[in-house]
Order: structure tokens, then sequence, then C-alpha cells
């Protein structure tokens, strides 16, 4: 196999969300209440939502930008790459990347839907949470059938409106959730409480994946406020342990042999010393913390239940059978700085092409496809989604993918001398999107 024979499938990318993301899915008293795209007196761009403000870009949507201004967190949709917001533009992007498929999760109202959540008339939040499910699966993921691994949002406050979107979001083959790993941060209760046994039910019957981003409920933890942010960055991965290893004691895994979990941006090579760690726990620990794996080993599990999804990896790569090689998929994580577009492919082959043919395929679309009930040539032949066909696909439509200046706020102020950036600047930035002045919608 050659590096353009591959087919690529990411199961973790983002979408900065469009204006009008809600106006074919809602009645006009439904949108009056709805998330609205706003803009304040700065030109910076937000959304607002019954009284909170969510700025309209991820972190760091600076996919296409030049290095220097990776910490220069853009102001508004213009000040991204197109293909961040618009779905013609994606596909160009995915083209240009080799990109086969791609999971999308959504930007303006969380990972797991969070602000739906946070939001205090409930009504309101299912009827828009719902619209959005609609608007993603049916506008932006069938835009371009196959193309798209549908990916939707619960409203886990209410357990039988859970069940019904469940049902609901099945029948227009959408196959995966996007959850909070704690929901005790949004008030719920925790995943070991019988409260969510409605759910386990449905989403096994379903067979619908439950993929939990790292960002959304636990805390990527950082030393201090002067911690530089590059070792916060370092660690962020790693920090989906915390809620692995609450997941793994999950007792519903024993009475759903089914279950499918995703950690999404996890990454792979810090693996097999947590499945080790927690095989060593329970061999000593088990006679007084009760805990029962029904025999296994804790490890079993996790290589039963959990997909483990990475971006940059040639250790975890290189150490591939001290894990699950059904159970590993790629993620190119656009449009976020991780992500390595549009050289995925160049970056991938020097870490993957030790493997055998068949290792490479099960990790760069086949155990995605599995584990997601996706079918990728079902719409298009396989000889037309390899890199090779993509990218030749990019070049005849003129997709253009020279690094550019956006321009965007500096981490820094003006006249201040360069120093190294710190975990509190970036809470700083935070705060400073937050709670725009003065505004209006757009």
């Amino acid at each position: 196999m050659e590096m353009n024979d591959m087919v690529l499938v990411s199961v973790d990318d983002h979408i900065s969300e469009p204006p009008d993301m809600f106006e074919k899915h809602l009645s006009a008293a439904q949108l009056a209440t709805a998330p609205k795209f706003c803009t304040d007196e700065n030109g910076k761009s937000y959304w607002s939502y019954q009284g909170m403000f969510m700025p309209s870009v991820g972190l760091n949507a600076v996919v296409g930008r030049v290095p220097e201004e990776f910490g220069m967190e853009p102001n508004s949709l213009e000040e991204m790459r197109k293909g961040v917001y618009n779905v013609d533009a994606r596909i160009n992007d995915m083209n240009a990347n080799g990109i086969a498929a791609s999971l999308n999760f959504g930007t303006c109202v969380g990972f797991d839907g969070g602000r739906f959540h946070k939001a205090s008339d409930k009504d309101l939040s299912l009827i828009h949470l719902r619209a959005y499910n609609d608007w993603h699966i049916d506008e932006w993921c069938a835009a371009y059938p196959g193309r798209f691994i549908p990916c939707a949002l619960l409203p886990t406050w209410d357990m039988d409106a859970t069940v019904e979107e469940i049902k609901r979001i099945e029948a227009k083959g959408c196959t995966a959730v996007s959850l909070n790993e704690n929901p005790t941060s949004q008030g719920l209760p925790s995943v070991h409480n019988e409260y969510w046994e409605p759910m386990w039910k449905a989403i096994t019957d379903f067979d619908i994946t439950m993929c939990l981003h790292i960002g959304a409920g636990n805390p990527q933890p950082h030393a201090s406020a002067e911690t530089p942010i590059e070792a916060w960055i370092t660690t962020m991965p790693m920090s989906s342990a915390v809620g692995a290893a609450d997941w793994l004691t999950l007792s519903a895994l024993q009475r759903y042999p089914s279950m499918k979990i995703a950690l999404s941006e996890c990454g792979l090579g810090w693996i097999p010393y947590f499945m080790e760690r927690a095989d060593f726990s329970h061999s000593r620990h088990r006679a007084w913390t009760h805990s029962d794996y029904q025999g296994m080993k804790p490890s079993d599990i996790f290589k039963k239940h959990f997909m483990i999804c990475f971006i940059d990896d040639a250790f975890g790569l290189k150490n591939l059978d001290a894990v699950n090689e059904d159970m590993v998929a790629y993620e190119c994580d656009y449009p976020h700085s991780d992500t390595l577009w549009p050289e995925v492919p160049e970056h991938l082959w020097k870490a993957i092409n030790h493997l055998t043919e068949e290792q490479i395929n099960k990790v760069t679309h086949r155990n995605a496809m599995r584990w997601f009930n996706f079918d990728l040539f079902k719409h298009t032949p396989r000889e037309e989604l390899t890199i090779g066909a993509l990218r030749n696909k990019a070049a005849a439509d003129g997709v253009d993918v020279t690094p550019r200046s956006f321009g965007g706020e500096k981490p820094l102020t003006e006249g201040v001398a360069a120093r190294v950036v710190t975990s509190g600047d970036l809470m700083s930035m935070f705060a400073h999107h937050a709670k725009p002045k003065e505004a209006q919608a757009s």
C-alpha cells in the first residue's frame, strides 16, 4: 500500500455554525427565541441564548492560518477559513486533505449541547436542541451523502425526552450522540445513578455510539494561571483518563454488553499504561472496593467497549499490539490548532507505514465504519475516496491550501514585549469574549 491508496475517516472534527442554522427548522415563533448570531460594536461575533453569550468561534479555529497567528482567536467568520462554517467549502478542504468522511462536533452550543442544559427555560431548550439536530443531520450532513457521520445532541435533563430523541434521530439515520462525560457538571446525577438506565437501554437497543469529547465535562487541569499554555495543551488529551476511568467502572457495561463509547480527542500512547494500571488497581483493591467486572479484567472491558481516537501518535501506533487494533480510529480535529490539515496524509503515513495493510485499513477507516454503523462506500466507490483521488479532485477544483494571514485578536496587548503565554492568558481571553457590551443580531 502507498500513502495515496489509503482511505481516511476522521471521527473528530468541528463546525463553527453558520448564522442561518435554525431558519429552515423552526417556526417563526420558535425562531424568535432560538440562539441568535450577533455582532457587537467592535465587529466581534458571538451567539446569544437565554441570557448567555457564546463566542461564535471554537477554541483556536485557526486552520489555514500562518503559525504566528495560532494564538489570535478569530473575532468573526470572516477571519476564519470558509470551510470552518460552510459545508461546501468544508468538502473542498476535506478533499484537499484526503479525508473521505468526517464526524463533526458543534461549537456554539457546546460539544455536548451544554448551553441547552444551562438555559433556564428547558421547554425552549428541547425545541431548539431538536432543531439543532435537524440542521446537523438533514442539512449539514445530508448536503453530501456518505461524507459525514451524523452526531446528535440529547436533552439529558429530561430522560423521557432523551429516549424519544434517540428514537427520532435513529430514524433519520444518525448513529452517534455527543454526551458530557461528567453530567454532575450539568447538575445531573452521575453516570453511576439509576437515572440513566432508560438511556442506556435506548442507546444499546438502537446501536448508537456515545462520544465523550474532552472539554465538555471534566476540566483539563493545569497547575496555575502562571503555567505556560503549552504545558496545558500537552496534557489535554491525557485528561481523558479521568472520564475513561469513571466510565470503565460503569455497571451498565455489564448489563449492556453491546454498549459503544468513543473517547473523542483522547490520544493513543497513554492507553496501554492506563489499562495496565486499571488491572493492577483492581487486583490489589477489589477485596474491599467490591468492584465487579464479572471475572474479567478492566482492560478486557476497556478493549471491548471503548473506541480510542488519535490525531498524531507515532508511539501509540508503534505499540498498537498493546491495545485492541479493532478499537483505534483516526481524527483530524479540523479546524483546531492540533489539526495537521492539509498535510494529514504525510504525517500519518510516517507513523503508520510499518503496519500491515489490514491494520492500516482498520485504523484509517474500517474501525470507524463498524463502530458508527457507517457505510462509507454506499454513495461513492472506494476508488474515488482514496487520498490520491480526493486530492486530485481538490486540485481540479482549484482548492487553495496556502497558509495565509487572517488577522484576529492578538493574545498580548500591543507594545507588550514577547513572553511565554500562560494558561491565565487563555482564561482571560475566554472571559474577554464572554460578555460583549453592546450587540445587534446579525
